[in-house]
């Protein structure tokens, strides 16, 4: 086996880079330019929920008629799955590594049907990118697990490939909710997405956007959360958010996690730079004396090192003390 072989969701990976669900992965091409460059698979860009149906919305402004509206409607959706399905049948005859589709739902019931077709043209995985602003002052916490648990449950009913979830961290109850969507018989757990994030101009008073771009200080979210649920539950974790570096890999892999999904620093750097993040966990698994990524796993969850409480400790006082 090669040091840096490792298995997520039951499939086999050389190693434990994933580029994570962006326009990097939107065409074939672009995948096997990142095949090339030493990743060990894909997510593809995800089919948005909110993108067909804002698109359908728009279509249907224009007819009065209840049969075109659906027609529409319908078409909007099928054009939709047919580009992404053709996609993952091209992908999987000109590369090897395992081609992860990934659907951003908000709602069950859409979905379900399209997760049959995906995974009849050859996707090996799927990734539900799950996120809905808790912004209903009508909707408590449990109100808004609730939307992930039926979708997960729905999904798993029709599916026969592996299926993850990419989560956000927004949740009352973090460790709880993780536990419980692993009760589901999720094959994956990624941990964290990264949104949107609003701004305003306040010289122009229009809306923007703050940094787009991870970086290496973000880090620290998904250790934390990885380091601490690794142990915890039977779900694979993938640490996503803030993995930049070959250090940053070690680290998530250190806390548990099974794999790292980069996407900014291919956008910051190029997709090339796969490369020396996998020669900088090669050199580190060296001066380090690990014969494989396996015996790093893990290594340094909660219940594996000494003091327990650094991954839950919320305050400074060890830090201020040391001043």
């Amino acid at each position: 086996m090669d040091k840096l072989a490792t298995k997520y969701m039951g499939l086999e990976l050389k190693n434990p880079i994933i580029v994570g669900s962006c326009d990097l992965s939107n065409s074939v091409e672009k995948i096997k330019r990142i095949e090339k460059a030493g990743a060990a698979a894909v997510v593809l860009k995800s089919i948005f929920e909110e993108q067909i149906m804002s698109e359908a919305k728009s279509l249907r402004s224009h007819s009065k008629h209840t049969e075109e509206y659906d027609y529409i409607n319908n078409y909007i959706r099928a054009h939709n799955l047919d580009d992404y399905i053709h996609i993952i049948e091209n992908a999987k005859a000109e590369v090897d590594i395992p081609i992860i589709a990934s659907i951003n739902c908000s709602t069950p019931s859409e979905w379900v049907n399209y997760i049959k077709k995906i995974q009849k043209h050859g996707a090996d995985a799927i990734e539900l990118n799950v996120f809905i602003i808790p912004g209903d002052i009508n909707k408590d916490g449990r109100q808004m697990e609730n939307i992930y648990f039926n979708i997960v449950r729905k999904v798993k009913k029709v599916a026969n490939i592996p299926v993850s979830i990419k989560l956000s961290s927004y949740f009352s109850g973090l460790a709880n909710f993780v536990d419980k969507l692993s009760i589901l018989r999720l094959d994956g757990i990624v941990l964290f997405n990264r949104f949107y994030n609003p701004d305003i101009d306040i010289h122009k008073m229009e809306f923007t956007s703050t940094t787009t771009y991870s970086t290496s200080r973000e880090l620290s979210q998904p250790l934390r959360w990885i380091g601490i649920l690794s142990d915890k539950i039977e779900t694979d974790l993938v640490a996503s958010t803030g993995v930049h570096t070959g250090e940053d890999a070690v680290k998530c892999l250190l806390a548990g996690a099974k794999a790292v999904e980069v996407v900014s620093v291919l956008y910051k750097k190029k997709v090339e730079e796969i490369e020396n993040i996998l020669n900088d966990i090669s050199l580190w698994l060296d001066q380090s004396r690990f014969d494989d990524i396996t015996q790093v796993i893990g290594k340094m969850s909660k219940p594996q090192i000494q003091d327990p409480s650094v991954y839950e400790r919320a305050q400074f006082i060890k830090y201020f003390h040391k001043r």
